[in-house]
């Protein structure tokens, strides 16, 4: 493995990234805060450490192996979330700088989990944070690594590989003859949507800089917002309607948008059966909310839909917007929430957690395991609409969803130990690995994470990485024989 092809890369990565805070500068000068001078040494940081790293270690035009793509990987994702803390740092937001990673790796996994505790405050002299902190997750939504690939073409040269060890899903679906691409159509849809989403909440009422914010986190599915009340803040029935509507689109597989733009092929996603499966879940979790609310709580029909087609939507695309405290809403309620946390959004989407496809491939593959229980000589392909769906292919489903619930008992066990009581235990790790957000009890929704210990901090910052590579390309690099040099 060449080392020095790693850091070559990770160079221009990191450059990638210091010109992005160029937009949060901008912010600060048009509100003329003092945040302009933290943006400016920060760009300066990041952009200088990217241009040494590309320098001192120059690589001629090969084609980079699987090993080096998932070592750019996760080395982009790490390295990206520690120069992300520097406006954190430099305008003194947080107690420690523990705490600053926390909020910038969460907000580039998309995760959503955040330890301020009073964010209207920011609201004052600190625009270009709210925004850079928004942009993070917008930056990380559709992926560091993509971005990267779709903006250089000399990145063809093992592009595949990066692609498939970032992109949320079984497999990174190809929908161009090339990668690169692929890459280009996948983040035209998506700045499409996001300007889209800032003219309808801005027409709808909302304040343009909120429109801005609200939407660099709906599109990457993150769930940070300008306002300590969330989306609950603003207390429109409209705007949390558009809102859903686009943590609806957020949640589809990406692939299925080109075939309807590009290709004027609708039924390709109408048809489709992990977007079926999708409405399907969304469309029946918010209904048994809904009745259960109206049945325990006593809450009018048209408040209790609204509350749980909200909270739904948001849970099951990972978002982490919240309109109302569910943390009160009875047990069943929080049940369901916390399945809809483990079960996602769909592959190729900006979702996390385990995707609907894993979910509809397990399923079919129990009920293959029950058939040939009584009849072992049978053959029964696993198909997914009219495709068969690969032995391969099912045993890495398999496996991966082995290792997500192993890490989930282990992460609860873990949390327990720093002081966590069960359900904030397994809350703050289930809400981290699936990318969601808030949690229950102690990190619900109308709480933070900023009391929890120095070592919970880490394990959750874990959780949050690994959870957005999908498990397999951060823990590929703890096997002894990924090290081997050759």
């Amino acid at each position: 493995m060449r080392i020095k092809v790693v850091f070559h890369y990770l160079g221009i990565l990191i450059g990638i990234l210091g010109l992005s805070m160029l937009f949060p500068l901008a912010c600060s000068i048009y509100y003329q805060e003092s945040d302009l001078l933290v943006f400016v040494i920060s760009i300066a940081i990041t952009l200088v450490s990217g241009l040494l790293l590309w320098k001192l270690f120059p690589v001629s035009e090969e084609r980079l192996s699987q090993r080096e793509a998932i070592m750019l990987v996760s080395g982009g994702w790490i390295l990206a979330s520690a120069f992300g803390t520097l406006p954190y740092v430099l305008a003194g937001i947080f107690p420690s700088y523990l705490d600053a990673y926390f909020e910038a790796i969460s907000g580039f996994t998309t995760t959503g989990a955040t330890v301020l505790t009073d964010i209207d405050s920011l609201r004052i002299s600190h625009h270009g944070i709210l925004i850079w902190r928004s942009l993070t997750q917008w930056i990380g939504g559709m992926g560091i690594i993509t971005l990267f690939v779709a903006l250089f073409p000399v990145l063809g040269i093992g592009a595949s590989f990066l692609v498939d060890a970032e992109m949320p899903g079984p497999q990174a679906e190809r929908i161009t003859a090339r990668i690169r691409d692929t890459a280009k159509a996948l983040w035209l849809v998506y700045f499409g949507f996001s300007g889209l989403e800032v003219i309808t909440l801005w027409i709808a009422g909302m304040p343009l800089f909120d429109a801005f914010s609200v939407t660099l986190s709906t599109m990457p599915t993150g769930g940070f917002t300008p306002t300590t009340l969330s989306v609950g803040a603003y207390n429109s029935v409209l705007i949390e309607g558009i809102i859903i509507f686009f943590m609806v689109l957020a949640g589809v597989n990406f692939a299925l948008y080109y075939f309807l733009f590009w290709k004027h092929q609708p039924k390709r996603i109408l048809s489709n059966p992990e977007f079926q499966f999708y409405i399907l879940i969304l469309t029946g979790s918010t209904i048994f909310m809904a009745l259960n609310l109206i049945n325990d709580m006593g809450l009018p029909v048209s408040e209790a839909f609204r509350y749980s087609s909200f909270q739904s939507v948001s849970i099951m695309t990972t978002t982490g917007f919240v309109t109302v405290n569910f943390d009160v809403w009875p047990a069943f309620s929080k049940v369901i929430m916390l399945c809809l946390m483990a079960i996602g959004a769909s592959a190729g989407s900006t979702g996390g957690a385990i995707k609907i496809t894993r979910i509809m491939v397990l399923l079919k593959y129990a009920y293959r395991r029950i058939i040939l229980f009584f009849n072992p000589r049978v053959v029964l392909p696993i198909k997914i609409g009219k495709n068969i769906v690969p032995e391969g292919i099912i045993s890495e489903i398999v496996g991966m969803s082995i290792l997500y619930f192993g890490i989930l008992v282990f992460g609860f066990i873990l949390m327990s130990t720093v002081g966590l009581d069960q359900v904030s235990a397994l809350s703050s790790v289930a809400a981290t690995l699936g990318n969601v957000g808030p949690g229950l009890g102690l990190v619900g929704p109308a709480a933070n994470y900023l009391f929890i210990p120095a070592l919970g901090k880490i394990i959750l910052i874990v959780c949050m990485l690994v959870g957005r590579l999908e498990l397999f390309t951060v823990l590929v690099l703890l096997t002894p024989s990924f090290w081997k040099w050759r």
